[in-house]
């Protein structure tokens, strides 16, 4: 057993809203995030929607000059973790500089500027690229701004584990101070690939969702006539501490967390394994290193996407995992509502989980009209509820068969 570690702070940029407050209430009023596309001219592609950032301004959190040297995804990191650390109240200074330290992951990095600049050099040459085009794209480039900003002189890094990477960044930061290599850190994922490549490579695959005419409801997990996934951009960010300091300074806690797994399906380099391997694998590791029976968890933010292969492989693994207690626990997909973040995905549902914990309230799984066959568990339809929750997992998956699953207790 090493050292416990707490959740201080959480700090939210969604298709929801900005700020963490903004996004838990528009999540348990039952509202989509989910809207056509103003980022880019999407008439051409087949998907026409998505999950945006709605009236993001980066000038309310960087200097003018510095707004063109970030990357979007970058933005997103720096105002989520701003949230965070406002919330957490922790403080960096000479003290603890070295002890407090930053993993910010981002599934794909700051695609926009790729893309931006591989138009430009199309149009004008090469000599039109930027010198801050790479520094401001690359995938630890959230991390390392969030660190300069906080001075954060601590173990950093970044994660970048497709659609895993929130939930890996938050895990790994979670072992780094239980083991004792840091007392705090800032963790999880941002996102903004709503771009012409990012929006068509996916509908390139037939993965999105086409229900242009209603896009508020094409994000529909478990339900039998889902279509396909939603994307979305934001940022999910929470501060960890050790149990002791966070005690000690009088930090307002949302919860422990207790066990973190890890797992590869090791069977295709985009669908899950039809049975859950790799899920069951990562539900079951996190329980262990949480030394917690199954029936002691009572909700699970799901990684539910809306694809009849991903959403279908996860209720078998919860019920192989959980046996009968399945269909005592309750289980959501927040992703109902703000369309599926990628490598954000993981951070704001960690932060969603702990405030669901706060709370004491089961965010809804929206647009789930008629369960598909097998998806028989408390899926939370369509509207919020109280309930206790004392103990609660998320999981999350990526492409390549990564896949991630957090313990939490409230205290």
């Amino acid at each position: 057993m090493g050292r416990r570690v707490v959740i201080t702070g959480v700090g939210l940029v969604s298709p929801l809203g900005i700020g963490t407050q903004a996004t838990w209430q528009a999540l348990i009023e039952g509202k989509s995030g989910v809207g056509p596309i103003t980022l880019f001219d999407a008439s051409a592609l087949t998907t026409r929607f998505a999950g945006e950032v709605k009236g993001f301004d980066p000038s309310l959190y960087f200097e003018h000059k510095e707004i063109k040297k970030t990357d979007r995804f970058v933005q997103l990191a720096v105002a989520a973790s701003q949230f965070a650390m406002e919330d957490s109240g922790l403080e960096v200074g000479e003290a603890n500089a070295e002890r407090v330290g930053v993993l910010i992951g981002s599934g794909i990095g700051g695609l926009s500027s790729i893309e931006a600049t591989a138009f430009l050099v199309k149009d004008r040459g090469p000599g039109r690229i930027s010198p801050f085009f790479i520094p401001s794209l690359i995938v630890n480039m959230a991390a390392g701004q969030v660190s300069i900003r906080y001075g954060a002189r601590g173990p950093n890094s970044a994660t970048c584990t497709a659609c895993a990477t929130g939930a890996h960044a938050i895990g790994d930061a979670f072992r780094l101070i239980r083991d004792g290599y840091a007392d705090g850190m800032i963790a999880g994922g941002a996102e903004a690939v709503v771009t012409l490549l990012g929006v068509g490579g996916f509908a390139a695959m037939k993965a999105l969702s086409t229900r242009n005419d209603e896009p508020e409801k094409a994000s529909r997990p478990w339900d039998r006539d889902r279509d396909g996934f939603v994307v979305g951009e934001g940022a999910g960010i929470v501060v960890l501490e050790e149990f002791e300091q966070a005690s000690k300074r009088g930090a307002a806690i949302y919860g422990e967390i207790l066990g973190y797994g890890m797992s590869g399906d090791a069977y295709h380099m985009s669908a899950p394994h039809p049975e859950g391997v790799g899920v069951i694998q990562v539900m079951k590791a996190a329980l262990a290193e949480a030394q917690l029976p199954v029936d002691s968890v009572q909700y699970i933010n799901a990684h539910a996407t809306s694809t009849s292969l991903g959403d279908t492989a996860e209720v078998i693994a919860v019920k192989k995992v959980f046996g009968e207690h399945a269909h005592r626990l309750a289980m959501s997909s927040t992703k109902s509502a703000t369309g599926h973040l990628l490598g954000a995905a993981g951070g704001l549902e960690a932060g969603l989980l702990a405030l669901t914990l706060k709370h004491q309230i089961l965010p809804p799984t929206l647009n789930l009209d008629h369960p598909d066959e097998g998806c028989d568990l408390d899926l939370v339809p369509h509207t919020a509820r109280e309930a206790r929750v004392d103990v609660a997992l998320t999981n999350s998956f990526g492409f390549g068969g990564t896949n991630a699953a957090l313990v939490m207790r409230r205290l």
